[in-house]
């Protein structure tokens, strides 16, 4: 395949950032959380390097730079909490447990926050294009999907009417670790704004009933965000998931800037936009089925419909409802950046 450019000038100030702030942008903007690596390697005709964090982050700002992003996704530093029972591409919600009682909580090679490596996110600057931010997104995932590949979700329902305070901890140590992180993250020049990444529900409902996740999960997301706004950098909010009850919890009390993941199954992104605009900026939402199985003039039909909706608003940049894996067809995810590089308003 030949090289897949568009050639436009990344301009992160007057495009991303405003729709960050509910605003409208110079032109049509894109969002992804993240792309799949045979996209990088599409993207920036660079094969997918192994070597140093810092060789992947070059080509990760190369490759959306391509396509037309005014930032690219990174991680601050290398730091994961890690646990080799869910390193799988799919695995069971249930496949891990690690941490199961006291003795295994203590015993547990916590990630020590004095001895992290940042330094990635200075060395990118000569390879940053002009006008280009970082967007910074959570170590291996956000605090509830964290403490899942820590605990397992069967045994973390068990262990909060269980051992309450077990829990707690669990949720304690891996939040204030993560609180850490972004306040490094936050205060580099290089990064524009934040991802707090983390899947919070099913189709129909929350993981945790709403009230558990206002006493263990809510005020560390809210320290997170608070974290951002201290460098005035804008944060938003990676969720997958059913969030009918805990919207308010989102905009009113934690203070995300913006929302992502959108599915039609849960609520279309057009529907999202129209009850969300004014109170948050949404992200994407092009349906990841949708972006796969339809034509690409169906796509392309769709991506111009919603831009057209929420051009004058402002408010929104256009993308799929959660990143662009390897299934979704080259000619759709073409037709979607074509869409935001030709758009008129």
């Amino acid at each position: 395949m030949g090289e897949i450019t568009f050639n436009r000038q990344p301009d992160f100030e007057n495009n991303l950032l405003k729709v960050l702030k509910g605003e409208r942008p110079e032109r049509a903007t894109l969002f992804e959380l993240f792309l799949s690596k045979k996209w990088y390697e599409r993207l920036s005709q660079i094969p997918y390097p192994g070597d140093t964090f810092l060789d992947q982050l070059r080509l990760t700002v190369s490759a959306m730079a391509h396509a037309g992003y005014d930032y690219a996704t990174c991680n601050a530093s290398p730091m994961v909490f890690v646990n080799p029972l869910a390193q799988k591409k799919t695995a069971s919600l249930n496949a891990s447990s690690i941490i199961y009682d006291w003795e295994s909580f203590e015993k547990f090679d916590w990630p020590d926050m004095d001895h992290q490596d940042y330094s990635v996110l200075e060395k990118i600057k000569p390879y940053l294009p002009e006008g280009m931010k970082l967007m910074v997104k959570g170590p291996g995932g956000g605090l509830l999907e964290i403490v899942i590949k820590l605990v397992g979700y069967d045994n973390l329902c068990f262990m909060l009417y269980e051992d309450p305070e077990l829990a707690k901890a669990i949720f304690d140590n891996v939040g204030s670790r993560l609180v850490s992180y972004y306040d490094n993250a936050a205060s580099a020049d290089t990064v524009g704004f934040i991802s707090s990444n983390d899947d919070w529900g099913f189709n129909t409902q929350t993981f945790l009933s709403p009230d558990m996740m206002r006493e263990y999960l809510f005020p560390w997301h809210k320290r997170i965000v608070e974290t951002a706004h201290k460098y005035g950098k804008p944060i938003l909010l990676h969720s997958c998931g059913n969030y009918a009850e805990i919207i308010d919890d989102v905009i009113e009390d934690m203070h995300f800037d913006a929302r992502h993941s959108y599915e039609d199954n849960i609520v279309p992104v057009e529907e999202a936009y129209e009850s969300l605009h004014g109170r948050i900026a949404v992200l994407g939402g092009i349906d990841i089925d949708y972006l796969t199985t339809k034509t690409p003039e169906e796509v392309e039909r769709r991506c111009r419909l919603m831009l057209e909706r929420t051009w004058e608003r402002g408010g929104y940049a256009l993308g799929s409802g959660n990143s662009i894996p390897t299934s979704v067809p080259v000619e759709n995810y073409m037709a979607m950046l074509r869409v935001a590089h030709e758009f008129k308003g």
